[in-house]
Formats: C-alpha cells, structure tokens, sequence
C-alpha cells in the first residue's frame, strides 16, 4: 500500500510507469493538506510475475500476458539481474532454493515495475532423486529439505508476499496467485524416482486449496495448475505446452469462472476434470 503523507489536496499525484490512483483514503487535520493517504492502483497497471521463468511455461506464459497488457517480471537463477530484456520485461536474478530470498523480489517489483504484482506464477521445481532408485529413503537428507524449499517453502513466502499486494490492489484488478503443479499431489505414485518432487508438490497444494477458500469472498483467487493429456494422464516434462500453460493461467487471472483450486487442465481445451485424479 501507497502511503504519501503531507501531500496538498489539489496537488496532482503520479506513480511510477503510470500507476492512476483511484481510490484514496484521507485522515487530515485541514481542508488543505492530507496527513495520510492511501491509494490504490487503476486497472491501467497490471504487473504478472513469474517466479522460476523457464524457456517453455515461463516463456509461454509471459508472452500471453504481456500481449494483453500486462507488465511482465521475471525470476530465474540465470537471469540478468534488474535489467529489462528484448521483449521489455524486467529480469530478477535469484535463487528459489533460499526461501528468505523471496520478500526482495517483490520489493525489485515494486520499486522497478510502480507497484505489486497482480498474478503471481510460481513455476519453479527440481528434484533430487534416491541415490538407490529402489529406495525412496535414500534422497540424501540436504538435497530432499533443498528441493522442499524449492518447490513448497519459497512458494509459500511467495504467497504471503502475494497477498500483502493484493491488498493494496484495487478491486477491479484480478489478483491471483497461481502454481505449477502437476499430477503427483492429486494421486500417489509408488515410484521411488519422484519421492521429493510429489512430497513438495503436495504439500504446496494444501495450502494453496486452503488460501482458495479462506479468501474468496475477498476476491483473491489460488490454483494450482495441472496439465494433463485428454485421458487424464500426466504430461511428460518436454511435452508439455508452454502456450497451453499460457491460454490457461490468463483464464484462470482474468476470467470470473467457476473452476476449482486444484485446476488440472489439457492444453487447447481448458479446464478438464478428472475425478480419480483430483482434489477438493
């Protein structure tokens, strides 16, 4: 939330990249001066941030965005840092695997793009396998509680982060955070290989199926994204559709849709649901 104290009220007021404000809340002590005022965005400043910006949902994702409006950050380990790429979206460089590393990436947001991110995707994974892939006890203890940062701690700040913007984010903007899931938390797999991968990504998705409820009345929407094929099966990593992903994750920001948190999904379709693999 904006805060500009000792501002006249007849002085013009302008955010950063063309923030309009639109909504203000005054405490004066005069007719003539504000002592506190607090102002919201206008729907001319939508900011998507994606945290973990691969080459495929990442870029297929931004790109539908950006060519509906939307400003554009973007987050990854091997990015230039606070810099502004040929497309004019802003890259942050960090490292998803140090949860307290999260809170500066929105505050680079804010002071670079003019305000907090609207849609938050957090796309980022990894996994460590067992060393003994007929043991699903032997991901070394380091690597499985790094890949749990990964895939369920740092998002977590990152949707607390979220939700402190969206509080200083007008009404009429949708705000939704929204997670790349994949099959493993809608139906256990016995295979030693994914043990760390399903365990980060089920654990993301309580939290995520819990925020989508306590705030709804409040506007605030949580998915946790699931692609599948037209059979229900989960997609192979170098198969799935960054433009599918992209279509998708702008319906589910920008469209009033009555499709639930756990959003499994077949790229081209939409919303699919598949019953024996799904969660409430």
């Amino acid at each position: 939330m904006t805060h500009l104290p000792h501002i006249p009220l007849k002085t013009p007021v302008k955010l950063l990249s063309g923030h309009k404000l639109v909504a203000c809340i005054a405490n004066t002590s005069s007719n003539t001066t504000l002592n506190k005022l607090i102002c919201t965005m206008s729907s001319s400043a939508k900011i998507l941030l994606i945290l973990g910006a691969g080459k495929n949902i990442g870029h297929g994702v931004a790109n539908k965005f950006r060519s509906a409006g939307y400003r554009v950050a973007l987050v990854s380990r091997s990015a230039e840092d606070r810099k502004t790429n040929s497309d004019g979206d802003l890259t942050l460089k960090a490292d998803l695997s140090s949860p307290s590393s999260v809170p500066a990436i929105f505050g680079a947001v804010k002071e670079l793009l003019g305000g907090p991110p609207n849609v938050v995707v957090y796309n980022a994974a990894t996994l460590t396998p067992p060393t003994d892939l007929q043991n699903p006890f032997t991901v070394p203890l380091e690597s499985f509680e790094q890949n749990l940062s990964v895939l369920n701690t740092s998002a977590y700040v990152a949707a607390r982060e979220s939700v402190a913007g969206f509080e200083a984010i007008s009404a009429d903007i949708p705000r939704a955070f929204i997670y790349t899931g994949n099959g493993l938390a809608g139906a256990t797999a016995p295979v030693p290989l994914l043990v760390a991968l399903g365990t980060g990504k089920s654990a993301a998705s309580y939290w995520i199926g819990s925020a989508s409820g306590f705030y709804k009345e409040k506007g605030y929407k949580f998915y946790y994204a699931d692609e599948r094929n037209s059979e229900g099966g989960g997609v192979p990593l170098d198969k799935l559709s960054g433009v599918g992903a992209g279509e998708f994750y702008w319906e589910l920001a920008e469209k009033k849709q009555d499709i639930p948190w756990f959003a499994t999904f077949v790229a081209g379709k939409g919303y699919v649901h598949f019953p024996n693999s799904s969660r409430t």
